[in-house]
């Protein structure tokens, strides 16, 4: 008799130690076994021509095989025999066929893995350590108690960020999929998640590429014998403009702007020519040439895949590593430098007992190390299965939190220097936060320091491979996702789809490039990405962790690594980093952060702007909820379960074949 495995028929008929076959599968009593998953006309190429039998360990034996599909998803002429207690018999198991097994065969051969393991490190590590390492980590530090905010910062690194870091990292490598697909092997009720990281990550390329764009204006503008931002003689300088790194005596007065100032706020900004966000004025030329070329670059950095990206990190990853090394040399030289140092690291132990102390710390090392954003679940699909993804996870993100630490020192060393030429407190030259650190108070230092021009070109430079390793990283979460989730459609065509991609986040950073697009840039990174990536990761740890299971998760990870991940790490998965998450983000909500950037007070209605842009890419979530709900046939409780069960089963290397995890 001749049945199609997916036939949905009765087994209660079976026999205690026998092998029943329902919905396809082959279940040996009281167990489940493992599937095989064939391709219906096709054989892999990994496997070659081969038609023996393969022996797998649960004691079936797998035949490839070319049975074809019939169109409606099952297989014709496919038997399922019990065997004996003392035999092995061959059994011809069913193919995945339909559009879903396609999707899934597709995946099995087409994807790619990094050339070499350090290619994947470096990837990491550019992704994580950004521009942020260098201006955001050193202000928060002296801000939140100098030498006593590392401790919250390390409580918060190994009990919040390094358990999400790892556990994306091995979701990523076990299921082999990007943020979108890989939710209909976990829980697909929760495939929205996905939808609303693409949409975060396109909010980050619009404005994060055009403080890149700025940086790029600033090491043009290098190549000069005398800097442009050390004088007042410019066409750009106003009265107010002061130069007390002069040879003459100039007193500083209450009104006095620095040459430097005025070169980042009226030539690269040109900020004096918008009112605000309700007027933003023309858009920057020169600004959107930078960023053009900004985004060729990304172009063809990326447009190929991993293997092309993978080689461009050896320069982007390894070149700012270098840079501060030299720069943390030179400040150190620096009369004054010890000042800074002091000021960077004396301990204020009193500002641990405030809670804003330990939600900072929670905010920066969740955005340095960076889940949520699809990069981590992206680049790892790309590893081989039973890569240690478990020590990748411990070296990049202490490289990461290393980084953070040292470029405080680069930064403050200079400051020192500035208090000392100012004959002013260290408070006061660091009073600017942001971008302003990087742009006027790092840059008057540089220009003012011997041989001025080579260190500008080189930390500019610093500044560009900081951002554009982040870029390629946020870029290939998008492109994985929905190349994974549409195969059938985009697979073939990855240069085109990456094209428009950067098209479309050229375009969507036109508003940024206007005479007040500084504005829009500040709105974007308070709203756009803080709380929505944070709800997106917190979600996404309550679905791993309830829905899909922390004990099917660790066997998962036991299943690539050879070892059940400890305790610790399951108390982090199941309870801590869901409250850390929790914690930051209702301390954000409960104090949205009074946003003023320069003399401009940003107005009440910008904060509900605001919070609309973050709302937008998180909506995503429980509008496919109530989605999935409709379309799943069944009563309520019916829809409900299906929507929490994995539809799609993992394809696990086994050898000469492939074998569903089920």
């Amino acid at each position: 008799e001749t049945e199609p495995l997916t036939s949905k028929k009765d087994i209660s008929d079976c026999n205690e130690g026998e092998d029943c076959k329902e919905n396809g599968l082959l279940v040996r009593n009281p167990k489940s076994a493992l599937r095989l998953v064939e391709d219906g006309n096709k054989v892999h190429p990994s496997q070659g021509e081969k038609g023996e039998a393969a022996q797998i360990s649960n004691g079936y034996s797998g035949v490839q095989s070319s049975v074809p599909c019939n169109g409606t998803g099952e297989v014709e002429n496919a038997q399922c025999t019990a065997p004996a207690a003392t035999t092995t018999t061959t059994t011809t198991t069913s193919t995945t066929c339909g559009a879903e097994g396609q999707q899934q065969l597709m995946e099995l051969e087409d994807r790619e893995t990094w050339s070499k393991k350090i290619d994947f490190l470096l990837s990491v590590i550019g992704y994580a350590v950004d521009l942020g390492n260098v201006w955001r980590f050193p202000y928060i530090c002296y801000q939140n108690g100098g030498g006593a905010f590392l401790i919250p910062y390390t409580i918060m690194a190994i009990f919040g960020g390094i358990p999400l870091f790892y556990m994306e990292l091995a979701l990523g490598q076990y299921h082999r999929n990007g943020c979108i697909s890989i939710w209909r092997k976990i829980c697909p009720i929760f495939k929205g998640i996905g939808f609303a990281i693409c949409i975060i990550d396109l909010y980050v390329a619009s404005y994060y590429n055009t403080i890149m764009a700025w940086a790029f204006y600033y090491l043009v503008s290098s190549f000069t014998a005398e800097l442009p931002w050390t004088s007042c003689t410019n066409a750009w300088n106003t009265g107010n403009c002061t130069n007390y790194f002069s040879k003459d005596n100039v007193s500083w007065s209450l009104h006095s702007i620095s040459p430097a100032e005025e070169f980042y706020t009226r030539q690269v900004l040109q900020v004096h020519r918008s009112n605000g966000l309700d007027d933003l004025g023309g858009i920057s030329w020169q600004l959107t040439l930078c960023l053009l070329l900004i985004f060729t670059i990304v172009y063809f950095s990326i447009w190929k895949g991993v293997k092309t990206s993978g080689k461009v990190v050896w320069v982007t990853a390894t070149f700012p590593y270098i840079i501060l090394f030299i720069l943390l040399v030179r400040g150190a030289t620096l009369p004054g430098a010890w000042r800074g140092v002091l000021y960077y690291l004396k301990p204020d132990w009193q500002k641990l007992l405030a809670t804003e102390v330990w939600v900072d710390a929670a905010a920066q090392i969740f955005f340095s190390l960076g889940p949520g954003f699809g990069v981590l679940l992206a680049y790892a699909s790309y590893n081989k299965f039973h890569n240690n993804c478990y020590q990748d996870a411990l070296v990049t993100s202490t490289v990461n939190c290393v980084t953070s630490f040292v470029s405080g020192f680069v930064i403050f060393t200079v400051l020192g220097y500035m208090a000392e030429m100012r004959n002013e407190d260290v408070s006061e030259v660091a009073k600017d936060t942001g971008p302003s650190l990087l742009f006027i108070t790092y840059a008057e230092a540089i220009a003012n320091m011997p041989a001025s021009t080579f260190f500008a070109i080189i930390f500019f430079l610093m500044l560009l491979t900081l951002g554009l390793d982040s870029t390629f990283a946020g870029l290939e979460g998008v492109i994985t996702g929905v190349l994974d989730e549409f195969p059938h459609v985009w697979s073939k065509r990855r240069e085109l789809f990456v094209l428009g991609l950067i098209i479309v986040c050229f375009l969507g950073s036109l508003a940024t490039l206007t005479f007040g697009g500084a504005y829009v840039v500040k709105l974007f990174e308070e709203y756009a990405t803080g709380p929505a990536v944070l709800t997106v990761v917190f979600l996404e740890a309550v679905a791993v962790a309830w829905f899909y299971g922390i004990t099917q998760f660790c066997n998962d990870v036991k299943e690539m690594l050879g070892f059940t991940p400890g305790w610790y790490w399951r108390v982090c998965w199941v309870a801590v980093s869901p409250i850390f998450l929790l914690f930051v983000t209702c301390s954000f909500l409960s104090n949205p952060p009074e946003l003023r950037l320069f003399e401009y007070n940003y107005p009440y209605w910008t904060t509900v702007v605001g919070y609309c842009i973050g709302t937008s890419s998180v909506i995503c979530i429980p509008i496919y909820m109530v989605y999935r709900l409709i379309i799943t046939p069944g009563t309520l409780k019916e829809r409900i379960l299906k929507s929490i069960t994995p539809e799609t089963a993992t394809e696990i290397p086994f050898g000469d074949i492939r074998m569903n995890a089920v």
